[in-house]
């Protein structure tokens, strides 16, 4: 019989920042994160500087993940534009789940207003990251400006996820063949 080690403070609170932090909104109070995660205030002050600093910690500790469940697997053998499509495949299928309520990070920049607080910082990585993953499969996917095309996708997929996230739209059948023709205009193959 094996019994699974409990998470550790760190680890509860670095779960609950993400939870209710996607849920509620960067705002939600230290008594709230606290509780939810089942560690005194003290002991999340000697884990972490601040309750940004914790935020912060919470972004980065997700972001693999978060990227891991949008991109393709590395050199999958499909062309350019079927690996920028698998992009708007995956927020359209997590879009439908009640608890979508957008992407993370762009929600997080929105938030903070602050773009020198650290999880403002983590998110903004992130979304240069994926703006950088549309660039490297436009230029290879012979785009006529990949850094224009790059930016575009990245509206698209900011503007799809908000509306989605709000419940203010629904992604089937509108965000594929806006890349669609977004890719056909770039001369994406």
């Amino acid at each position: 019989m094996t019994t699974e080690a409990k998470p550790s403070p760190r680890e509860r609170l670095l779960d609950a920042a993400a939870t209710l932090t996607y849920r509620d909104g960067v705002n939600i109070g230290v008594e709230a994160l606290c509780k939810a995660a089942g560690v005194s205030k003290r002991s999340m002050y000697q884990l972490f500087e601040s309750k940004d600093e914790l935020l912060a910690a919470s972004l980065e500790r997700r972001a693999s993940g978060y990227v891991g469940t949008l991109l393709p697997p590395a050199d999958d053998g499909r062309s350019p534009r079927a690996r920028i499509l698998h992009v708007f495949e995956q927020v359209e299928s997590l879009s439908g789940a009640p608890e979508f309520h957008g992407c993370p990070y762009l929600a997080a920049q929105i938030e903070l207003k602050d773009r020198n607080h650290p999880a403002s910082r983590v998110a903004h990585r992130a979304k240069e990251s994926l703006t950088a993953y549309f660039r490297a499969e436009a230029e290879k996917g012979g785009a006529s400006d990949p850094g224009l095309l790059a930016r575009q996708l990245s509206l698209v997929f900011d503007g799809a996820s908000a509306r989605a996230g709000i419940g203010a739209d629904t992604l089937a059948g509108l965000v594929a063949p806006t890349v669609a023709a977004l890719l056909d205009a770039a001369g994406v193959r």
